[in-house]
């Protein structure tokens, strides 16, 4: 056994002091008070850290390149695909980002990098990934090859994915930002062809991701029964809807929002996002005030501003920018983001039987939430992560 002893552990839940996180190879034994212990544990008193389970980034896109998408697919195959996802997931990995739910491949390459991922610890991050991502024909992301004209194809696609095997179906209920030709508050698919996306992938014990900006998507999309929303950004043609009597049919049902979080300091935005942040921000105050159930995801690879080991800073903008305590912005993406993934029984806590994943920063992260950039120590599995 091996113990790691720490000014603070955050469990997933909430802050404790002084405490020993008691590992056995891949396994969490106790989460305890410091204690004695037989002469052949190894204990290893940190100090001035926090140990944290490994995060939990509910959206990201890992071979992707994080510059031009639309170009990066046209110029590259599936190999040069298959090595920036490796590249991408180390890097993660090494930021202490254990677990990634990747939410939109081209071909068979995610599913390649998972295999990959699951046989070494050290290759990356567990995975979960969606394939190609369901949309109309030139529709938002229509370059990963999952286009769908009519509800009918919709559930042949999700046939021939769950046959190849993924962990989450993808679809674009409206369009997206940088997909050209695509508007992000116009509707892609309506509630019928939500519908039966829905109750195929259910019917092959898949769960489902939509994607919604615009009100009418966010709206089919939860009367349609998805697990997850993405973005849910309210988006109209020239700003942020408010609407009430939505975000509480959002609470009440609920969906697990993932809200789009972090980028890199020094990052321009998109006019269109940047032109919208205030309301936006209110939004998701808003959403959070509702009692909406909302997990982070950052949507990396997207954009130079957002690489794939950018969720710690997602936890410290959020509280910095939108106020969340340190405490549910750390919850956000990890014991409630695994929950809201299917692996809230593996991920995403520290606790007895739990794996042995974790995190540990420099300094205590309840002062000083950036703590969290400091990565000291990545565990993924109880093996260690150089």
């Amino acid at each position: 056994m091996h113990v790691i002893r720490a000014d603070q552990v955050f469990d997933g839940d909430g802050f404790l002091g002084r405490t020993d996180v008691v590992l056995d190879g891949p396994n969490v034994v106790a989460v305890q008070e410091p204690t004695e212990y037989a002469s052949e544990v190894v204990v290893e008193d940190l100090g001035a850290v926090t140990v944290l389970p490994g995060l939990v980034d509910a959206h990201q896109h890992l071979t992707w390149d994080a510059a031009d998408p639309l170009a990066w697919h046209a110029e590259h195959d599936d190999s040069a695909l298959l090595e920036q996802g490796r590249t991408n997931a180390r890097r993660a990995l090494s930021a202490g980002i254990t677990t990634i739910r990747d939410l939109g491949s081209r071909g068979r390459v995610a599913l390649q990098l998972r295999d990959e991922t699951a046989r070494s610890p050290l290759a990356g991050p567990t995975l979960l990934v969606a394939g190609p991502a369901l949309t109309t024909p030139g529709g938002h992301c229509w370059f990963l090859g999952g286009a769908c004209t009519d509800a009918d194809e919709l559930v042949k696609a999700v046939a021939r994915l769950d046959e190849a095997g993924v962990d989450v179906i993808k679809v674009m209920a409206t369009g997206g930002n940088i997909t050209p030709g695509s508007a992000p508050h116009e509707s892609q698919f309506r509630l019928p062809e939500l519908k039966a996306v829905v109750d195929a992938a259910h019917a092959a014990g898949l769960p489902v991701a939509a994607h919604a900006h615009g009100t009418g998507g966010v709206s089919d999309a939860t009367a349609a029964g998805v697990d997850t929303i993405e973005h849910c950004s309210f988006f109209t043609e020239d700003g942020i809807a408010e609407d009430p009597a939505l975000i509480q049919r959002l609470a009440e049902s609920g969906v697990a929002v993932s809200l789009t979080a972090g980028t890199l300091p020094g990052t321009t935005p998109l006019p269109a996002v940047a032109a919208r942040m205030p309301a936006l921000l209110a939004h998701i105050r808003a959403l959070r005030e509702a009692g909406v159930r909302c997990i982070l995801g950052t949507d990396a690879g997207i954009g130079p501003g957002k690489p794939h080991d950018v969720l710690p800073l997602a936890v410290v903008q959020g509280v910095e920018l939108v106020g969340i305590p340190v405490t549910e912005a750390l919850a956000m993406c990890t014991s409630r983001a695994a929950e809201a993934i299917g692996l809230g029984r593996r991920a995403g806590r520290l606790r007895a039987g739990g794996t042995a994943d974790v995190l540990v920063v420099t300094g205590l992260v309840d002062e000083d939430p950036a703590a969290l950039v400091r990565p000291a120590r990545v565990l993924r599995g109880g093996v260690r992560v150089a």
